[in-house]
């Protein structure tokens, strides 16, 4: 398969039959709230802070704190009200009592919420050593529009030192095609792929919040009524693997 076809799978089908069903698991991995110093607070700066920023000061704030602060009582719904306050769904799916929740928790303390799109700066180092951890020491990344930019390979440790700029969104693939990491338009999470001895291996060795896909689950799981029952849990039961 070229690499290029490893682009963001498609909305209508559950996320594990992307792909030709190639990949045994899939992790929902879930971009984390980003708690930061008082002064980088909504209520000084008016304005959300820059890579620079992040990467230097900011630091993990898992949903399940966010879900408990805020009484949003599963992942399912704390990612209905993100997409609420993107506007990034239709009025009819939108839970704007929980936006409004979620606006007034982050607004008053100095908590920002995730990047949505792109891939999180603040999972760049775990995605990093995902390859590192399989013993690859580059990447392929396909871009969002293969068809309108070059599928590139980048070198492991020029992206670590900054020497080559880590991509913004499309898909991160092994060279032996054997896990790989997407990222679509206004998403709060980007989706792990690979075999599940080794999904969970990362998983828990970086600590990463999110969950395991079923048969079921789609790319709008944030519409719990689809009966994907892994995303309803509370914040208590939640696990990385």
């Amino acid at each position: 398969m070229e690499a290029a076809r490893f682009v963001y799978p498609p909305y209508d089908l559950p996320l594990l039959d992307a792909f030709g069903g190639r990949f045994e698991s899939l992790f929902v991995m879930l971009h984390p709230f980003i708690e930061v110093p008082a002064e980088l607070a909504w209520k000084f700066t008016k304005q959300y802070p820059s890579e620079e920023q992040i990467l230097a000061r900011g630091t993990k704030l898992a949903w399940a704190a966010v879900a408990a602060g805020t009484g949003i009582g599963t992942c399912a719904k704390l990612n209905q009200a993100l997409l609420t306050s993107s506007r990034a769904i239709p009025d009819e799916l939108c839970d704007f009592p929980a936006a409004m929740a979620l606006d007034e928790f982050v607004s008053s303390k100095a908590i920002w919420i995730p990047g949505a799109g792109a891939f999180e700066p603040m999972l760049r180092d775990d995605m990093m050593a995902a390859f590192e951890m399989s013993g690859q020491r580059e990447m392929i990344f396909v871009p969002e529009f293969p068809q309108a930019d070059p599928v590139e390979r980048l070198e492991i440790a020029r992206l670590r030192s900054g020497a080559a700029a880590f991509p913004g969104r499309g898909t991160l693939l092994a060279t032996d095609e054997s896990f790989l990491f997407t990222v679509d338009w206004d998403s709060f999470f980007t989706l792990f792929y690979g075999a599940r001895g080794f999904v969970e291996e990362v998983v828990r060795e970086r600590k990463l919040e999110g969950f395991f896909a079923t048969s079921t689950t789609e790319h709008g799981w944030y519409n719990y009524s689809l009966g994907c029952c892994v995303v309803t849990l509370a914040p208590e039961g939640w696990e990385t693997a």
